[in-house]
């Protein structure tokens, strides 16, 4: 008998996951994403990177605001008796009443070794935290929050990468790793494992606030927050009363006060006689430029101190 898979998912780390169980066969009946959201400028309404991608293949979506207390949606899944739903930054809370709806449960792929960085920032977190590692983990949907269960995981080497390459290459991992685990589920041949809950990090929502440098941090955890925050809501700091978001850069040698401008190529000394060499950077409503491009222009010069506030 053909088996019936929900997938419920949002951003762009969702879609090749989708895509992989589409292009091997996997009977995705129903696909659950948010709402489109509207455009702080402007009232253009974006479709999630899923729901575009549902359209695509022509697979049903749907996308109420919430679950709970849902009884539309919870009808709906009830009558659907799916086998199995996969959770894939989704982002919303599963009730309790809707994960009992499927014969094998309920199974997120969540990124990061649980249980280390629960929560909605795992993969930021994890750079700026300066792990030398994270991964996926596959995992049973409980009541509390990445909390569930864990079958298998998978791990991926950090290097210089910013939180945008390694999300696409912990999406990339999840989209082959999922073809397996799903089988295993199915078939009841999956063991989950409970975490070690004394063990649990957490990974909370990133702040705007957080992306301001403080030049007395050493250059290495100020280059983990650049590189954790890249894209948004990056990295950056204040001078002459305008934001500056530094979006790639490297550690250097330089020496000299903290905050000092040490080169005409924005070379800034960071807390532990160390520098920050900024590679690319953009200048508050302005385009991203190149240091060399940038610098043709800046009113940041050599020998300049740069506040931290």
């Amino acid at each position: 008998m053909l088996k019936k898979i929900i997938f419920m998912g949002t951003p762009m780390f969702s879609v090749p996951i989708l895509k992989s169980l589409y292009q091997n066969g996997y009977p995705v009946t129903c696909v659950y994403t948010q709402p489109p959201q509207k455009s702080k400028r402007g009232q253009k309404v974006n479709k999630s990177p899923i729901q575009g991608i549902s359209e695509t293949l022509n697979i049903e979506y749907r996308a109420p605001e919430t679950l709970k207390d849902n009884q539309e949606e919870y009808e709906y899944i009830k009558n659907l008796q799916a086998d199995l739903a996969i959770v894939v930054a989704y982002g919303q809370i599963i009730p309790k009443n809707i994960i009992s709806l499927t014969k094998k449960g309920f199974i997120n792929i969540h990124a990061s070794l649980l249980p280390k960085w629960r929560g909605a920032a795992p993969i930021q977190r994890s750079i700026m935290n300066l792990d030398k590692e994270t991964g996926i983990s596959i995992m049973k949907i409980d009541e509390e929050l990445d909390a569930g269960s864990v079958s298998n995981q998978y791990k991926l080497e950090i290097g210089d990468e910013n939180a945008e390459e390694i999300s696409e290459k912990l999406s990339l991992l999840a989209a082959e790793k999922i073809l397996d685990e799903i089988d295993d589920v199915l078939d009841d041949k999956a063991n989950f494992i409970e975490q070690d809950h004394s063990k649990a990090t957490y990974a909370p929502k990133i702040a705007k606030s957080e992306g301001r440098i403080n030049w007395n941090e050493k250059a290495e955890q100020i280059l983990g927050k650049v590189n954790g925050l890249y894209p948004v809501p990056g990295a950056w700091f204040n001078f002459d009363g305008e934001r500056y978001k530094i979006l790639k850069a490297k550690i250097g040698n330089a020496v000299g006060k903290v905050g000092e401008v040490s080169s005409d190529q924005l070379e800034i000394i960071c807390g532990d006689n160390k520098s920050l060499k900024i590679v690319e950077i953009q200048r508050q409503g302005k385009r991203v430029q190149s240091i060399n491009e940038f610098m043709l222009g800046s009113r940041i010069k050599k020998g300049m101190i740069l506040p931290n506030e």
